[in-house]
């Protein structure tokens, strides 16, 4: 396979931000780096000891150690250094060697991730054997088709949605390269979506009923209900709930910093996600509750230490009813509630304060603290309850009697 050697410049270099972590009483910071492997590109994950824990060294996230970090990063990581394209260049080589970089450096490490399942799943088979010259868009067609039309049982594995998702990767992946001007145009720019691709059902939420029945259930785990209250009454998503630290609650105010996902701490979603929600009362019991259990409910300290192994262990025994409580060491009864996942308390919250503010969609966007008002009419809020639903034409009824 022929290639060309083209040097980076500092501007176009991928610069990673790595990932602290403390183990074995001091810090290090985990990147990735490339490293040829029988003449095959491999990126490949590594570990560099900072520093150990001690004087102004006290945390992951001080600036000391961070500076630590950056420094060691510019100078053995993200210097610049040469890559290789070229006239004729494998997909699955343009993937690690330049995309995934790319992306791990500018992308939080859950959209990673979310990126990484769809290549195994889907892309990496796929393109083995193509190469970005090679490649035309009526494979991307035909490829999206075959998703399409797998089926388990008589129904379609793939919606339109996780359609959208493989198609809209595959596309980033040659607008890349087109970028990079390893190719002149975007074979996947014409491809569309199959006809026949399986409509998504809708995305399930709580009813507030609901949610004072699973906080009912969990009436001997304060902290498992102050969980779904935080999600079901104020709509915060999981990584908020597990990013939560005591410093971050007052008296009235429950401020959103950052957020925790598999013990990554990250920044927020978007900015506007970084604001702050009032406490309400449905709110302020379980958290008092759980703060007077806690032996040291301040600062930097998380309010729940492991979000997922107490949604599995206490909160979806309790709801479901089928399985043993980790704590009580036993089955819990059924709530009478299906479990439809925290997020449904989110899209909840959405629903129900729209509800009770007779249609202020400006509360629900502030509550959800989204960007656009669209995202939170489109994506969360739900079907109106038939109660709801008739009191509003009661409204419309006197009104038009006057």
């Amino acid at each position: 396979m022929g290639h060309r050697i083209k040097l980076l410049s500092m501007a176009d270099q991928q610069h990673q931000r790595g990932y602290i972590y403390e183990a074995f009483n001091a810090f290090h910071v985990r990147y990735y780096a490339t490293e040829n492997r029988n003449g095959e590109l491999v990126r490949v994950q590594k570990s560099h000891k900072l520093c150990r824990k001690e004087g102004k060294y006290k945390s992951a996230t001080c600036r000391a150690v961070v500076n630590l970090c950056e420094d060691f990063l510019k100078d053995k990581v993200n210097a610049p250094s040469r890559v290789v394209t070229g006239s004729d260049v494998s997909i699955v080589e343009f993937w690690n060697s330049t995309y995934l970089p790319r992306v791990e450096a500018r992308l939080k490490p859950s959209t990673v991730r979310g990126y990484q399942q769809i290549w195994r799943q889907f892309l990496k088979d796929h393109f083995t054997g193509h190469t970005l010259q090679g490649y035309e868009g009526k494979l991307g067609q035909r490829f999206l088709k075959e998703l399409a039309s797998r089926t388990t049982d008589g129904v379609q594995d793939l919606n339109r949605n996780s359609l959208k998702h493989v198609k809209a990767l595959a596309s980033s992946i040659f607008t890349t390269a087109v970028e990079q001007e390893i190719i002149s145009s975007n074979p996947w720019r014409d491809v569309v979506m199959p006809r026949d691709a399986k409509v998504p059902g809708r995305t399930q939420h709580y009813t507030l009923e609901e949610a004072e029945n699973m906080v009912s259930a969990l009436v001997d785990h304060a902290d498992a209900q102050l969980v779904l209250a935080l999600a079901c009454f104020l709509g915060l998503g999981p990584a908020e709930i597990s990013g939560l630290q005591w410093g971050d609650v007052d008296e009235d105010w429950i401020h959103i910093r950052r957020n925790r996902v598999r013990g990554e701490v990250v920044t927020p979603k978007t900015p506007e996600r970084m604001a702050s929600v009032p406490i309400i009362e449905q709110v302020r019991i379980p958290l008092e509750l759980w703060r007077a259990k806690c032996e040291n409910p301040n600062g930097e300290n998380w309010v729940i230490c492991d979000l997922p192994n107490l949604i599995n262990r206490v909160i979806i025994p309790h709801v479901r009813g089928k399985s043993k409580c980790w704590p009580c060491e036993k089955t819990p009864k059924a709530s009478g509630i299906t479990w439809k996942g925290l997020y449904a308390g989110r899209r909840g919250a959405c629903t129900a304060v729209v509800e009770v503010t007779n249609g202020n969609y400006a509360v629900a966007q502030a509550l959800l603290r989204h960007k656009t008002m669209t995202t939170t009419l489109n994506v969360y809020k739900k079907a109106i309850t038939q109660g709801a639903f008739q009191a509003g034409m009661k409204q419309l009824e006197a009104k038009l009697g006057k």
